[in-house]
């Protein structure tokens, strides 16, 4: 079942340890693309100097933050590489949540043909670990563009299924935001122990 806008019209933090373990599906000519959600980092923008929308900030480019909950915002680092957030909280409230890794369960061939240009069974073994194991190569894998920013997550190009399992979750600080003075300390990067598609392990 698609998790439903009352999902993600919570508390950041709360939304970002729930999304662990559920489903992103992305669907391109009727195919869908699935993989299970493993690794993720929480934005607030109102207290948050390592966010886009801090203070409330709003610009062209972070826009999508102020949508209703369960909206993409999708916007480009280093000039080439997409990042899927999700947004979260009440509308005009600038809050989101970075999917940093999935761990790939359908689509294989086809993420596989868009991250390394050759079928999944060809790929080495490093290959595959490093398939969707970062924000830039599950968005390269799956697809995921600017065409996506705005775009409802209730919709049926891209969504997220509920999914119930246990597991152990880890906390630890957010990755590359080294500029953002106190906020560079705040443990919100949240992952599942153990899954091997997580992009960076806690020291």
């Amino acid at each position: 079942m698609k998790l439903p806008i009352e999902f993600y019209n919570r508390n950041t933090l709360e939304v970002a340890k729930d999304l662990l373990g559920k489903i992103l599906v992305r669907t391109i000519e009727d195919k869908p693309i699935m993989g299970k959600i493993v690794e993720v980092e929480a934005y607030l923008g109102p207290i948050d100097k390592a966010c886009h929308s801090y203070n409330f900030k709003k610009t062209q480019k972070n826009e999508a933050m102020y949508g209703p909950p369960g909206t993409c915002y999708v916007y480009i680092i280093y000039g080439m590489y997409h990042c899927l957030n999700i947004v979260t909280e009440e509308e005009g409230m600038p809050c989101a949540v970075l999917i940093r890794a999935i761990e790939p369960l359908e689509g294989l061939d086809i993420m596989a043909l868009n991250r390394f240009g050759k079928k999944y069974s060809e790929l080495k073994s490093s290959e595959r670990k490093k398939l969707t194991n970062g924000p830039g190569k599950l968005c390269q894998a799956l697809n995921i563009d600017k065409s996506l920013n705005k775009k409802s997550l209730l919709g049926d190009e891209i969504y997220i299924l509920d999914n119930n399992e246990k597991f152990e979750i880890v906390s630890d600080k957010r990755i590359g935001i080294d500029y953002a003075e106190e906020a560079k300390d705040f443990e919100w990067r949240f992952y599942i122990k153990d899954n091997p598609y997580v992009s960076v392990l806690k020291k």
